[in-house]
């Protein structure tokens, strides 16, 4: 084996650089989509289960990369093509995921649209994600290893940061704020900044990184022809029955820290809302029960004109001091109230007929339909065409129903025809949820960015200091309690200031995370498929998370609701805590060994 030297501190640098443009990136993603998703239209108890394509692509993914590029030797090296080509395809995605709302499309399809997309996106960052952790792999010493994934953690890091506060910063200069369905101005321009960002990190790691060629790779890492040659012929499979055992010790670890950090990405936002902001509730409508049997929320009324459209209460016209009017524009005080049948919006925000329908008005109101002012009303109130239906009328379901806005028309991808009802075999289901169009919940999701980067700002701290623990074992437990606590004193925390000490107590926790796995994986491998093993790896990352999406929002149903009466989204942080609890006593069961033991 060729004597392995050590690399000076700038190299170590350069070989971790380009994470922090990617981190920006991904720092964008965890804390903004749930965010964009749920400003788009998504039911809260719906968010986790966004999240399972991103992970799903990367345990397909992840492998792959590690694999083809253990096997890939060409002029632009080993891993940074994996690296290029990831990045520059993640930085178009960047530029039209924030957008999903504000392309024209129904909330069906805009929440479609922009799946694909957080899918394309998470897909590629973890293309350009992988092959930093691989050079690490290649290029540096058992010796220096922990010392380069704490760089690794450090950028890392230091690149959340920039990721998380972006919308926050951008609100001094841009709007915080969009029609309802749309994403604010800060989120959109803050992916934009994020992908010119990555570009330039992208440039300067293959100005600056250059990697080994196969025979000083061989040398270094004491392979053998003839084991390569063996090697390289196994499969998948055939690799992972041989891994080590701390692969799987590690892997367990993983399990519960990846989920807790999963249900952090999802609920921040929620519940940050909940807790530290007054923001307003609205009801969101499930669907209706006939006769005993419900049905979901997309109903549609005479076949043309929705009764439930997309969480909301159709309205059908307006009563104005018992009168009834079907106009097709209603205008109080400068607020838009109803127009031409669809959901009514005031100040960006629907107006749930059923439940927000009955307003007494004052001298100074000024009530306008139809472009008349009418003197001298005392009431006005909304009626949704769900209080229209008499008895014989029939309804017919629709999974997804939009407005041609050229003929006029709704139209159906899928329809049946429900039983004859009367109002009185009917109700409405519904439940509540914050106000996502409301400034309050916009301003809590500006927070979540700040709270993460206090989480990421400590893990940076954190991960110089884990170096100075003489036993890794005793600074990976330790630093997984002290997240676990953090992130279970969420629940109990109504002020700020105190949610922020909580995620900040959660970055030690993420700090251990980014830096212990690998280095105690990689020093327990040697050969010619290190790329490999930790793209299988990367599994112990992407199935917490399918785990963690599927199971969301059947533990969010469970638990018993807030104060307020929404989905409790502050409990599943509670969870989290209780999660790296677990893994903090799971690490207890790892028992370090090193490649270079079985090449001596």
């Amino acid at each position: 084996m060729e004597k392995q030297r050590d690399l000076s501190f700038w190299k170590l640098w350069n070989l971790s650089f380009g994470f922090f443009g990617v981190q920006i990136a991904y720092a964008l993603q965890s804390s903004q989509v749930s965010r964009i998703f749920a400003t788009i239209g998504a039911d809260p108890h719906d968010l986790s289960y966004f999240w399972i394509l991103p992970p799903l692509m990367g345990m397909i993914v992840q492998p792959i990369v590690g694999t083809a590029s253990d096997r890939t030797w060409n002029r632009l090296g080993r891993r940074l093509p994996y690296l290029l080509v990831g990045a520059l395809i993640a930085i178009v995605v960047m530029c039209f995921l924030p957008n999903a709302g504000s392309l024209g499309l129904g909330i069906s399809q805009a929440i479609i649209f922009g799946l694909v997309m957080l899918m394309l996106l998470d897909t590629t960052i973890n293309m350009a994600m992988q092959p930093f952790k691989m050079l690490v792999g290649d290029m540096v010493n058992e010796k220096q290893k922990g010392f380069a994934y704490s760089i690794q953690s450090f950028l890392c890091n230091a690149g959340s940061v920039v990721g998380y506060i972006a919308p926050l910063c951008l609100a001094f200069f841009l709007s915080n704020t969009a029609p309802a369905g749309e994403v604010p101005p800060t989120v959109t321009w803050a992916f934009y900044i994020g992908a010119i960002i990555l570009l330039a990190c992208v440039v300067y790691t293959f100005a600056t990184v250059k990697e080994m060629p196969p025979a000083e790779y061989a040398a270094f890492h004491g392979v053998k022809p003839e084991e390569k040659e063996q090697k390289s012929n196994g499969g998948l499979l055939r690799i992972l029955a041989s891994a080590p055992k701390v692969f799987w010790t590690v892997g367990l670890v993983q399990f519960f820290c990846w989920v807790a950090f999963m249900y952090m990405w999802v609920y921040s936002t929620e519940a940050i809302a909940n807790q530290a902001y007054d923001t307003p509730t609205v009801e969101r409508v499930e669907g209706v029960t006939i006769d005993g049997k419900k049905y979901n929320d997309k109903y549609l009324f005479d076949g043309k004109m929705p009764v439930i459209m997309d969480g909301s209460l159709a309205l059908a016209g307006v009563r104005v001091d018992g009168a009834f009017a079907e106009p097709s524009l209603v205008v109080l005080n400068g607020d838009t109230l109803i127009s031409g049948g669809k959901v009514a919006t005031v100040n960006g925000a629907p107006v749930i007929a059923s439940h927000e329908g009955l307003r007494e008005l004052a001298a100074s109101d000024r009530l306008e339909i139809d472009g008349a002012v009418i003197e001298g009303a005392k009431r006005l109130e909304t009626v949704s065409r769900f209080a229209m239906v008499k008895p014989g009328t029939r309804l017919t379901l629709a999974h997804i129903a939009r407005l041609d806005e050229g003929t006029g028309e709704y139209l159906l991808d899928e329809t049946s025809e429900l039983p004859e009802a009367t109002t009185e075999t009917m109700t409405i289901n519904y439940h509540k949820v914050l106000n996502v169009a409301s400034a309050e919940y916009q301003s809590a999701g500006n927070d979540t960015g700040l709270l993460f980067a206090i989480q990421g700002l400590v893990a940076v701290l954190w991960a110089i200091v884990l170096p100075m623990f003489r036993k890794r074992k005793v600074a990976y437990s330790l630093s997984l309690l002290i997240g676990g606590a953090g992130f279970a004193s969420i629940f109990f925390c109504h002020d700020i200031v105190l949610l922020g000490i909580g995620y900040g107590l959660a970055g030690c926790a993420w700090a251990a995370m980014l830096a212990m796995p690998f280095t105690i994986l990689t020093n327990a491998l040697s050969g010619n498929n290190i790329g490999t093993y930790l793209g299988l790896f990367n599994c112990t990352i992407c199935l917490p998370q399918i785990i963690a999406s599927l199971l969301g929002g059947l533990i969010l149903s469970i638990i018993p609701v807030t104060a307020l009466g929404v989905p409790n989204a502050p409990a599943m942080l509670f969870v989290s805590g209780v999660l790296l609890c677990l893994g903090a006593l799971a690490v207890w069961g790892i028992r370090e060994t090193y490649g270079s033991e079985k090449s001596k």
